[in-house]
Protein backbone atom coordinates (compact mmCIF):
# COMPACT_ATOMS: atom_id res chain seq x y z
CA UNK A 1 0.00 0.00 0.00
CA UNK A 2 1.41 3.64 -0.65
CA UNK A 3 1.54 5.41 2.42
CA UNK A 4 2.79 8.63 0.40
CA UNK A 5 -0.63 10.53 0.57
CA UNK A 6 -1.94 14.34 1.72
CA UNK A 7 -5.60 13.60 2.49
CA UNK A 8 -7.60 16.67 2.60
CA UNK A 9 -11.05 15.98 5.14
CA UNK A 10 -14.37 17.79 3.99
CA UNK A 11 -17.40 17.71 6.45
CA UNK A 12 -19.68 17.78 4.22
CA UNK A 13 -22.64 19.00 5.87
CA UNK A 14 -20.76 21.95 6.85
CA UNK A 15 -18.94 22.43 3.69
CA UNK A 16 -22.20 22.53 1.31
CA UNK A 17 -23.67 24.58 3.99
CA UNK A 18 -27.12 22.16 4.73
CA UNK A 19 -30.21 22.88 6.76
CA UNK A 20 -29.11 21.66 10.23
CA UNK A 21 -32.35 18.92 10.58
CA UNK A 22 -33.35 16.58 7.59
CA UNK A 23 -35.93 18.62 6.27
CA UNK A 24 -36.41 16.15 3.20
CA UNK A 25 -35.99 18.56 0.59
CA UNK A 26 -33.61 17.07 -1.90
CA UNK A 27 -30.61 19.52 -2.68
CA UNK A 28 -27.54 18.88 -5.11
CA UNK A 29 -24.84 20.89 -2.96
CA UNK A 30 -22.21 17.71 -2.68
CA UNK A 31 -21.13 18.73 -6.02
CA UNK A 32 -19.84 21.96 -5.32
CA UNK A 33 -16.59 19.66 -4.31
CA UNK A 34 -16.03 19.51 -7.89
CA UNK A 35 -15.80 23.31 -8.20
CA UNK A 36 -12.85 22.68 -5.62
CA UNK A 37 -10.70 19.89 -7.30
CA UNK A 38 -8.54 22.78 -9.32
CA UNK A 39 -7.93 24.05 -5.91
CA UNK A 40 -6.94 20.63 -4.20
CA UNK A 41 -4.44 20.04 -7.48
CA UNK A 42 -2.69 23.11 -6.92
CA UNK A 43 -2.51 22.35 -2.93
CA UNK A 44 -1.23 18.84 -3.96
CA UNK A 45 -3.23 16.73 -2.40
CA UNK A 46 -3.59 12.88 -2.87
CA UNK A 47 -6.93 11.67 -0.80
CA UNK A 48 -10.33 13.24 0.07
CA UNK A 49 -11.91 12.29 3.31
CA UNK A 50 -15.42 12.65 3.61
CA UNK A 51 -17.14 12.58 6.98
CA UNK A 52 -20.59 11.61 6.97
CA UNK A 53 -22.73 11.70 3.47
CA UNK A 54 -25.57 9.34 4.36
CA UNK A 55 -29.28 10.12 5.21
CA UNK A 56 -29.57 10.97 8.72
CA UNK A 57 -31.39 12.68 11.11
CA UNK A 58 -29.48 15.96 11.55
CA UNK A 59 -25.85 15.79 11.37
CA UNK A 60 -24.58 12.81 9.57
CA UNK A 61 -23.44 10.51 12.28
CA UNK A 62 -26.58 9.73 13.33
CA UNK A 63 -27.24 7.43 10.10
CA UNK A 64 -31.17 6.90 8.85
CA UNK A 65 -30.28 4.81 6.24
CA UNK A 66 -26.50 3.38 4.77
CA UNK A 67 -27.66 3.24 1.20
CA UNK A 68 -28.85 6.74 0.07
CA UNK A 69 -26.72 10.18 0.32
CA UNK A 70 -28.26 12.58 2.57
CA UNK A 71 -31.09 14.75 1.13
CA UNK A 72 -30.00 17.44 1.63
CA UNK A 73 -26.44 16.93 0.18
CA UNK A 74 -28.00 15.76 -3.16
CA UNK A 75 -28.69 11.91 -4.47
CA UNK A 76 -26.69 8.61 -4.78
CA UNK A 77 -25.91 9.93 -8.42
CA UNK A 78 -24.49 13.54 -7.45
CA UNK A 79 -21.95 12.00 -5.18
CA UNK A 80 -21.12 9.01 -7.72
CA UNK A 81 -20.31 12.35 -10.23
CA UNK A 82 -18.14 13.68 -7.28
CA UNK A 83 -16.06 10.62 -6.36
CA UNK A 84 -15.68 10.24 -10.39
CA UNK A 85 -14.27 13.66 -10.78
CA UNK A 86 -11.67 12.99 -7.85
CA UNK A 87 -10.85 9.64 -9.19
CA UNK A 88 -10.28 11.34 -13.08
CA UNK A 89 -8.20 14.20 -11.07
CA UNK A 90 -5.43 11.83 -9.20
CA UNK A 91 -7.22 11.24 -5.80
CA UNK A 92 -8.41 8.23 -3.75
CA UNK A 93 -11.64 9.03 -2.04
CA UNK A 94 -11.97 7.96 1.94
CA UNK A 95 -15.81 8.08 3.21
CA UNK A 96 -16.68 7.79 7.44
CA UNK A 97 -18.25 4.72 8.02
CA UNK A 98 -20.25 5.35 11.26
CA UNK A 99 -20.94 1.17 12.74
CA UNK A 100 -20.76 1.85 16.13
CA UNK A 101 -24.02 3.71 16.51
CA UNK A 102 -27.29 4.91 14.33
CA UNK A 103 -29.90 7.63 14.51
CA UNK A 104 -33.61 7.28 15.93
CA UNK A 105 -34.81 7.49 12.90
CA UNK A 106 -32.67 4.00 11.32
CA UNK A 107 -35.24 2.16 9.98
CA UNK A 108 -34.68 -0.75 12.29
CA UNK A 109 -34.77 1.52 15.53
CA UNK A 110 -38.21 2.84 14.06
CA UNK A 111 -39.56 -0.82 13.80
CA UNK A 112 -38.60 -1.31 17.73
CA UNK A 113 -40.06 2.38 18.48
CA UNK A 114 -43.12 1.12 16.70
CA UNK A 115 -43.52 -2.47 17.75
CA UNK A 116 -41.62 -2.67 20.88
CA UNK A 117 -40.71 -6.42 22.23
CA UNK A 118 -42.52 -7.31 19.11
CA UNK A 119 -40.09 -5.75 16.68
CA UNK A 120 -37.92 -8.15 14.90
CA UNK A 121 -35.06 -5.38 15.14
CA UNK A 122 -35.13 -5.82 19.03
CA UNK A 123 -31.96 -7.41 19.38
CA UNK A 124 -29.95 -4.83 16.43
CA UNK A 125 -29.48 -2.76 19.80
CA UNK A 126 -28.92 -3.13 23.16
CA UNK A 127 -32.37 -2.23 24.44
CA UNK A 128 -33.49 -2.89 28.16
CA UNK A 129 -37.72 -2.89 28.04
CA UNK A 130 -38.18 -3.18 32.34
CA UNK A 131 -36.91 0.24 32.11
CA UNK A 132 -39.52 2.94 31.48
CA UNK A 133 -37.63 6.25 32.75
CA UNK A 134 -37.95 7.87 29.53
CA UNK A 135 -41.29 8.68 27.03
CA UNK A 136 -39.74 5.85 24.82
CA UNK A 137 -41.29 3.34 27.67
CA UNK A 138 -37.72 1.34 27.67
CA UNK A 139 -34.34 2.47 27.80
CA UNK A 140 -30.77 1.72 25.38
CA UNK A 141 -27.74 1.85 24.67
CA UNK A 142 -26.04 5.44 23.31
CA UNK A 143 -22.84 6.61 22.52
CA UNK A 144 -21.32 8.16 25.33
CA UNK A 145 -24.65 10.13 27.15
CA UNK A 146 -25.83 11.18 23.36
CA UNK A 147 -29.37 9.81 23.36
CA UNK A 148 -29.80 10.68 19.73
CA UNK A 149 -26.92 7.32 19.17
CA UNK A 150 -28.29 4.24 19.22
CA UNK A 151 -25.46 1.83 20.19
CA UNK A 152 -25.79 -0.90 17.69
CA UNK A 153 -25.21 -4.83 18.39
CA UNK A 154 -22.57 -6.14 16.36
CA UNK A 155 -22.47 -9.86 18.05
CA UNK A 156 -25.64 -9.76 15.89
CA UNK A 157 -25.00 -11.47 12.71
CA UNK A 158 -28.15 -9.57 11.09
CA UNK A 159 -26.20 -6.38 11.91
CA UNK A 160 -22.85 -7.25 10.73
CA UNK A 161 -24.48 -8.57 7.96
CA UNK A 162 -26.47 -5.32 7.10
CA UNK A 163 -23.13 -3.28 7.65
CA UNK A 164 -21.09 -5.38 5.04
CA UNK A 165 -23.01 -5.42 2.42
CA UNK A 166 -23.60 -1.68 3.28
CA UNK A 167 -19.82 -1.33 2.39
CA UNK A 168 -19.78 -3.32 -0.55
CA UNK A 169 -22.36 -1.33 -1.72
CA UNK A 170 -20.21 2.07 -1.31
CA UNK A 171 -17.30 0.29 -2.87
CA UNK A 172 -19.13 -0.97 -5.66
CA UNK A 173 -21.10 2.18 -6.32
CA UNK A 174 -18.87 4.83 -5.36
CA UNK A 175 -15.44 3.15 -6.25
CA UNK A 176 -14.35 4.74 -2.63
CA UNK A 177 -10.60 3.55 -1.88
CA UNK A 178 -10.83 3.74 2.24
CA UNK A 179 -12.80 4.03 4.90
CA UNK A 180 -12.88 6.23 8.28
CA UNK A 181 -13.76 4.20 11.21
CA UNK A 182 -15.67 6.18 13.25
CA UNK A 183 -14.80 6.39 17.17
CA UNK A 184 -12.70 3.10 16.25
CA UNK A 185 -12.05 2.63 19.93
CA UNK A 186 -15.19 1.59 21.06
CA UNK A 187 -16.51 -0.63 17.85
CA UNK A 188 -16.77 -4.87 18.67
CA UNK A 189 -13.02 -5.57 17.95
CA UNK A 190 -14.28 -8.76 16.21
CA UNK A 191 -16.53 -7.07 13.89
CA UNK A 192 -13.19 -5.00 13.06
CA UNK A 193 -11.53 -7.69 12.08
CA UNK A 194 -14.51 -9.49 9.91
CA UNK A 195 -14.99 -6.19 8.42
CA UNK A 196 -10.91 -5.64 7.26
CA UNK A 197 -10.83 -9.21 6.41
CA UNK A 198 -13.95 -9.37 4.20
CA UNK A 199 -13.70 -6.28 2.17
CA UNK A 200 -9.62 -6.96 1.73
CA UNK A 201 -10.56 -10.54 0.30
CA UNK A 202 -11.62 -8.84 -3.28
CA UNK A 203 -9.57 -4.97 -2.39
CA UNK A 204 -6.46 -5.96 -1.09
CA UNK A 205 -5.31 -1.86 -1.56
CA UNK A 206 -8.49 -1.15 0.54
CA UNK A 207 -7.27 1.79 3.49
CA UNK A 208 -8.61 1.88 7.21
CA UNK A 209 -8.02 4.80 9.22
CA UNK A 210 -9.83 4.21 12.60
CA UNK A 211 -10.33 6.72 14.44
CA UNK A 212 -8.48 6.71 18.23
CA UNK A 213 -8.19 9.28 20.72
CA UNK A 214 -6.31 8.09 23.41
CA UNK A 215 -4.42 4.94 24.64
CA UNK A 216 -2.61 2.36 22.49
CA UNK A 217 -3.06 2.50 19.21
CA UNK A 218 -1.25 -1.22 18.44
CA UNK A 219 -5.33 -1.85 19.66
CA UNK A 220 -6.27 -1.29 16.65
CA UNK A 221 -3.08 -1.03 14.28
CA UNK A 222 -2.06 -4.57 15.17
CA UNK A 223 -5.31 -6.44 16.45
CA UNK A 224 -7.92 -5.14 14.41
CA UNK A 225 -5.60 -4.96 10.96
CA UNK A 226 -6.03 -1.12 10.32
CA UNK A 227 -3.54 0.98 8.70
CA UNK A 228 -3.54 3.73 10.26
CA UNK A 229 -5.19 5.78 13.23
CA UNK A 230 -6.11 9.52 14.50
CA UNK A 231 -2.74 10.72 15.99
CA UNK A 232 -4.57 12.61 18.86
CA UNK A 233 -1.56 12.76 20.76
CA UNK A 234 0.75 14.34 18.58
CA UNK A 235 -1.82 16.94 17.44
CA UNK A 236 -1.98 18.11 20.68
CA UNK A 237 1.85 17.99 21.23
CA UNK A 238 2.07 20.48 18.29
CA UNK A 239 -0.18 23.39 19.31
CA UNK A 240 0.77 22.96 22.74
CA UNK A 241 4.37 22.61 21.96
CA UNK A 242 4.20 26.17 20.59
CA UNK A 243 2.34 27.80 22.79
CA UNK A 244 4.51 26.77 25.51
CA UNK A 245 7.41 27.59 24.14
CA UNK A 246 8.58 24.05 25.01
CA UNK A 247 9.50 21.54 22.09
CA UNK A 248 10.46 18.97 24.63
CA UNK A 249 6.65 18.16 24.67
CA UNK A 250 6.44 17.19 21.21
CA UNK A 251 9.94 15.79 21.34
CA UNK A 252 8.94 13.64 23.56
CA UNK A 253 5.78 12.34 21.93
CA UNK A 254 7.68 11.92 18.63
CA UNK A 255 10.56 9.73 20.33
CA UNK A 256 8.09 7.90 22.21
CA UNK A 257 5.68 6.78 19.17
CA UNK A 258 8.52 6.81 16.29
CA UNK A 259 12.30 6.76 18.00
CA UNK A 260 14.70 3.87 17.18
CA UNK A 261 14.78 2.45 21.51
CA UNK A 262 13.15 -1.36 21.58
CA UNK A 263 10.32 0.19 23.45
CA UNK A 264 8.96 2.48 20.80
CA UNK A 265 5.74 2.09 20.37
CA UNK A 266 4.71 2.83 16.22
CA UNK A 267 8.08 2.55 14.52
CA UNK A 268 7.23 2.03 11.10
CA UNK A 269 3.45 2.80 10.92
CA UNK A 270 2.07 5.57 9.14
CA UNK A 271 -0.33 6.81 11.79
CA UNK A 272 -2.81 10.50 10.46
CA UNK A 273 -0.99 13.80 11.54
CA UNK A 274 -3.70 16.53 11.80
CA UNK A 275 -2.94 20.09 13.11
CA UNK A 276 -7.09 20.19 13.45
CA UNK A 277 -10.62 18.44 12.25
CA UNK A 278 -14.43 18.86 12.93
CA UNK A 279 -13.98 17.74 16.43
CA UNK A 280 -11.46 20.06 17.67
CA UNK A 281 -10.55 23.97 17.55
CA UNK A 282 -9.14 25.41 14.74
CA UNK A 283 -5.24 25.49 14.90
CA UNK A 284 -5.36 29.18 13.68
CA UNK A 285 -7.65 29.51 17.00
CA UNK A 286 -5.44 27.02 19.10
CA UNK A 287 -2.10 28.64 18.50
CA UNK A 288 -0.80 31.57 20.22
CA UNK A 289 0.96 33.18 17.86
CA UNK A 290 -0.31 33.29 14.74
CA UNK A 291 3.59 33.15 13.31
CA UNK A 292 4.03 29.82 14.46
CA UNK A 293 1.08 28.57 11.76
CA UNK A 294 3.44 28.03 9.29
CA UNK A 295 6.01 26.53 11.57
CA UNK A 296 3.56 23.86 12.89
CA UNK A 297 2.39 22.82 9.24
CA UNK A 298 5.94 22.28 8.70
CA UNK A 299 6.36 20.13 11.77
CA UNK A 300 3.79 18.45 11.02
CA UNK A 301 4.69 17.76 7.24
CA UNK A 302 8.74 16.77 8.51
CA UNK A 303 7.40 14.08 11.25
CA UNK A 304 6.11 10.70 10.49
CA UNK A 305 2.86 10.07 9.59
CA UNK A 306 -0.06 11.04 6.97
CA UNK A 307 -0.73 14.60 6.47
CA UNK A 308 -4.20 15.45 6.90
CA UNK A 309 -5.39 19.05 6.04
CA UNK A 310 -9.03 20.20 7.63
CA UNK A 311 -10.77 22.33 4.76
CA UNK A 312 -10.28 25.81 5.08
CA UNK A 313 -7.37 25.55 7.78
CA UNK A 314 -5.15 25.91 4.72
CA UNK A 315 -5.84 29.53 4.14
CA UNK A 316 -5.67 30.08 8.53
CA UNK A 317 -9.47 30.01 9.12
CA UNK A 318 -10.10 30.18 12.55
CA UNK A 319 -12.96 28.51 14.77
CA UNK A 320 -13.41 27.51 18.20
CA UNK A 321 -16.09 25.10 19.70
CA UNK A 322 -18.55 25.57 22.41
CA UNK A 323 -20.30 24.21 24.95
CA UNK A 324 -23.38 23.27 22.87
CA UNK A 325 -22.07 23.17 19.35
CA UNK A 326 -19.26 22.53 17.08
CA UNK A 327 -21.15 24.73 14.37
CA UNK A 328 -17.64 27.49 14.69
CA UNK A 329 -15.47 24.55 13.43
CA UNK A 330 -17.98 23.45 10.26
CA UNK A 331 -18.48 26.18 8.11
CA UNK A 332 -19.78 26.69 4.88
CA UNK A 333 -16.86 28.62 2.02
CA UNK A 334 -18.60 30.22 -0.98
CA UNK A 335 -15.19 29.42 -2.88
CA UNK A 336 -11.63 28.53 -1.83
CA UNK A 337 -9.30 31.00 -0.51
CA UNK A 338 -5.46 31.27 -1.61
CA UNK A 339 -2.93 32.79 0.69
CA UNK A 340 0.86 32.90 1.69
CA UNK A 341 -0.13 29.65 4.13
CA UNK A 342 -1.33 27.86 0.84
CA UNK A 343 1.48 28.85 -0.64
CA UNK A 344 3.40 27.07 2.01
CA UNK A 345 1.49 24.01 2.73
CA UNK A 346 1.90 23.57 -1.38
CA UNK A 347 5.18 23.33 -0.95
CA UNK A 348 5.16 21.37 1.60
CA UNK A 349 3.23 18.55 -0.36
CA UNK A 350 5.45 18.88 -3.01
CA UNK A 351 8.16 17.96 -1.22
CA UNK A 352 6.36 14.60 0.76
CA UNK A 353 5.44 13.24 -2.60
CA UNK A 354 8.95 13.58 -4.34
CA UNK A 355 10.98 12.26 -2.13
CA UNK A 356 9.68 9.20 0.02
CA UNK A 357 12.07 9.43 2.67
CA UNK A 358 9.01 11.88 4.11
CA UNK A 359 6.86 8.58 4.10
CA UNK A 360 9.37 5.92 5.38
CA UNK A 361 12.07 7.20 6.64
CA UNK A 362 13.06 6.22 10.41
CA UNK A 363 13.08 9.04 12.87
CA UNK A 364 16.00 10.00 14.87
CA UNK A 365 16.38 13.06 17.14
CA UNK A 366 19.31 15.14 17.13
CA UNK A 367 18.98 18.31 18.87
CA UNK A 368 16.36 19.77 21.18
CA UNK A 369 16.09 22.73 23.43
CA UNK A 370 13.02 24.38 24.51
CA UNK A 371 12.28 26.60 21.43
CA UNK A 372 14.45 24.43 18.53
CA UNK A 373 14.36 20.89 17.13
CA UNK A 374 16.23 19.11 14.68
CA UNK A 375 15.10 15.40 13.88
CA UNK A 376 16.65 13.22 11.08
CA UNK A 377 14.79 10.95 8.84
CA UNK A 378 16.41 8.04 6.58
CA UNK A 379 15.72 5.49 4.31
CA UNK A 380 17.91 3.70 2.02
CA UNK A 381 18.28 6.53 -0.97
CA UNK A 382 18.46 9.92 1.62
CA UNK A 383 18.82 11.50 4.65
CA UNK A 384 16.77 13.97 5.58
CA UNK A 385 17.21 16.90 8.25
CA UNK A 386 14.74 18.65 9.74
CA UNK A 387 14.71 21.82 12.02
CA UNK A 388 12.58 24.22 13.36
CA UNK A 389 12.96 27.60 15.71
CA UNK A 390 10.22 29.00 17.45
CA UNK A 391 11.98 31.65 19.00
CA UNK A 392 12.08 35.36 18.78
CA UNK A 393 15.37 35.77 17.84
CA UNK A 394 18.26 33.40 15.88
CA UNK A 395 19.90 30.75 17.26
CA UNK A 396 23.04 28.37 16.85
CA UNK A 397 22.77 24.74 17.00
CA UNK A 398 25.44 22.53 17.46
CA UNK A 399 25.08 19.23 16.53
CA UNK A 400 26.45 16.45 14.08
CA UNK A 401 24.76 16.33 11.40
CA UNK A 402 25.99 13.41 9.68
CA UNK A 403 26.65 14.97 6.53
CA UNK A 404 29.22 18.02 5.08
CA UNK A 405 26.41 19.11 2.33
CA UNK A 406 22.94 18.98 1.94
CA UNK A 407 20.51 20.38 -0.27
CA UNK A 408 18.07 22.56 0.94
CA UNK A 409 14.42 22.69 -0.23
CA UNK A 410 13.17 25.64 0.50
CA UNK A 411 15.75 27.78 -0.82
CA UNK A 412 17.28 25.51 -3.21
CA UNK A 413 20.74 26.19 -2.10
CA UNK A 414 23.11 24.10 -0.82
CA UNK A 415 23.43 23.86 2.98
CA UNK A 416 27.74 23.42 4.35
CA UNK A 417 27.71 21.76 7.81
CA UNK A 418 30.78 22.75 9.92
CA UNK A 419 28.94 21.06 13.04
CA UNK A 420 26.80 23.35 13.86
CA UNK A 421 23.63 25.22 12.07
CA UNK A 422 22.32 29.05 12.10
CA UNK A 423 18.60 29.07 12.37
CA UNK A 424 16.81 32.53 11.75
CA UNK A 425 13.69 33.06 14.23
CA UNK A 426 10.81 31.62 13.60
CA UNK A 427 11.81 29.57 11.12
CA UNK A 428 11.96 25.94 9.78
CA UNK A 429 14.52 23.80 7.31
CA UNK A 430 14.27 20.75 5.26
CA UNK A 431 17.80 20.00 4.25
CA UNK A 432 18.38 16.41 2.25
CA UNK A 433 21.13 14.76 0.88
CA UNK A 434 21.81 10.84 -0.39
Amino acid sequence: MNFNSIVYQIYPFGFCGTPKENNGIRAHSIRKVIDWIPHLQKLGITDVLFNPVFESDRHGYDTRDYSRIDCRLGTNDDFREVCGALHDAGMSVILDGIYNHVGRGFFAFQDVLKYRYDSRYKDWFFINFGDSWNSDSFSYADWEGHHELVKLNLRNEEVRRYLLESTDRWISEFHIDGLRLDVAYMVDRDFMRELTAHVRAYDPDFFFLGEMIGGDYNVLLKECRLDSVTNYECRKGLYSSMNSRNLFEIGYSLNRQFGNDPWTLYRGEHLLSFADNHDVDRIASSLQDQRDLPLTYSLMFAMPGIPCIYYGSEWGTEGKRDRHSDDALRPCFEKPQWNSLCDHIAALCRMRRKYPVFTDGSYTQIYIRNEQLIFQRKDRDNTLLFAVNIADAPHTAYFEAGTEEALDLVSGTKKHFGGSAGLEAKSAYFWISN
